[in-house]
C-alpha cells in the first residue's frame, strides 16, 4: 500500500523524528511538507534537498500575526527565486481560529485577504497548486478569490464546512485531504461520504496530535493506513482501490 502524506509540517518535526517519517516506513512514497514562514520554508527546501521524499511548499501560515510588509515582500521574493524546487504554494488561508479567539480585527482580516490574493495570484501565475488553509464560514470566500482568479487546482487540507461549499468546492474541481480523524469523527466521515474519491487525497498535519486510538502517539504518516480503511468502508470500495485512488490523485495533483 503506497501512500503520499497530502500535508505535513515535516520542519517542526525532531531531526530523529524526520528520519522516522521519511525512512521509516516503506509505504510513504511521498510527504507534501507546507511552511508557516520564510524561516519555515528555508528548512522545507533544506530538508527536500536531503530527502527526496520531501516535496516542499511555501507560504505563510494564517494562524499567526500578520507580517510586515517587508517581511512579506522578502517571503514573496524568496519564493519566487526558489519556484521551481517547491511542489505548490502553501500553506495559506485565512485566520479562522484566531478570529474566533477575537484576536484578529475587521481592519486586519481585510489584510489577511490581501496577502491570500496575492498567494493566489503568484500560484497561478507559477502555475502552482495552491494549499488552503479555509474551513467553515472561511471557505465561501477563499472560493470567490479561487475564482475571482480562475484558479482550480486548489487543495483545502483538513476541509470542515457547509452542504453549500461543499458541493460548489466538488463543481469547482477542488480537492480535499483526510485526517487519521475520520476515524473517530462523524462530521469528517459525512464529508467524505458526499465528496468524489477523484477530488480526494489524504494527510496527517502532524505533528498535531489526534485523539481516539491515536491519543498520546506521534502523529506520523502511517497513521493514514486507518484513513484509507474508514474511506473504504464509507465509500463501499476495498482499501485497495482507494489506496491506489488516492495515491494516483495526490501524484497527479501534485507532479511527485
Amino acid at each position: 500500500m503506497k501512500m503520499i502524506d497530502a500535508h505535513i509540517h515535516l520542519d517542526q518535526y525532531k531531526n530523529n523524528e524526520i528520519e522516522l517519517i521519511v525512512k521509516g516506513s516503506v509505504s510513504i512514497e511521498a510527504v507534501l511538507s507546507v511552511s508557516n514562514n520564510l524561516e519555515s520554508c528555508k528548512r522545507n527546501l533544506e530538508l527536500s534537498k536531503k530527502y527526496l521524499h520531501v516535496k516542499p511548499a511555501f507560504g505563510f501560515h494564517p494562524e499567526q500575526s500578520l507580517p510586515t510588509e517587508n517581511e512579506f515582500y522578502m517571503l514573496l521574493e524568496w519564493m519566487v527565486e526558489h519556484r521551481d524546487e517547491m511542489s505548490a504554494v502553501g500553506e495559506v488561508g485565512l485566520p479562522y481560529y484566531l478570529r474566533k479567539e477575537q484576536k484578529v480585527s475587521n481592519l486586519q482580516f481585510g489584510q489577511y485577504m490581501e496577502l491570500l490574493e496575492e498567494f493566489i495570484v503568484s500560484a497561478n501565475k507559477w502555475e502552482k497548486p495552491i494549499v488552503l488553509h479555509a474551513v467553515y464560514e472561511d471557505a465561501p470566500v477563499v472560493c470567490n478569490l479561487l475564482e475571482k482568479h480562475s484558479v482550480s487546482k486548489a487543495h483545502f487540507h483538513w476541509f470542515k464546512g457547509d452542504e453549500k461549499t461543499i458541493k460548489r468546492m466538488i463543481q469547482n474541481g477542488y480537492h480535499i485531504s483526510v485526517t487519521p480523524e475520520i476515524v473517530y469523527k462523524e462530521k469528517i466521515q459525512k464529508l467524505v461520504q458526499t465528496y468524489p474519491l477523484e477530488q480526494m487525497m489524504i494527510e496527517t498535519d502532524g505533528p498535531w496530535p489526534f485523539e481516539g486510538p491515536f491519543s498520546g502517539k506521534l502523529t506520523t504518516p502511517d497513521m493514514m493506513k486507518h484513513s484509507i480503511s474508514m474511506i473504504a468502508k464509507i465509500k463501499n470500495l476495498s482499501e485497495t482501490e482507494v489506496s491506489e485512488r488516492v495515491f494516483e490523485n495526490t501524484k497527479n495533483f501534485y507532479l511527485i
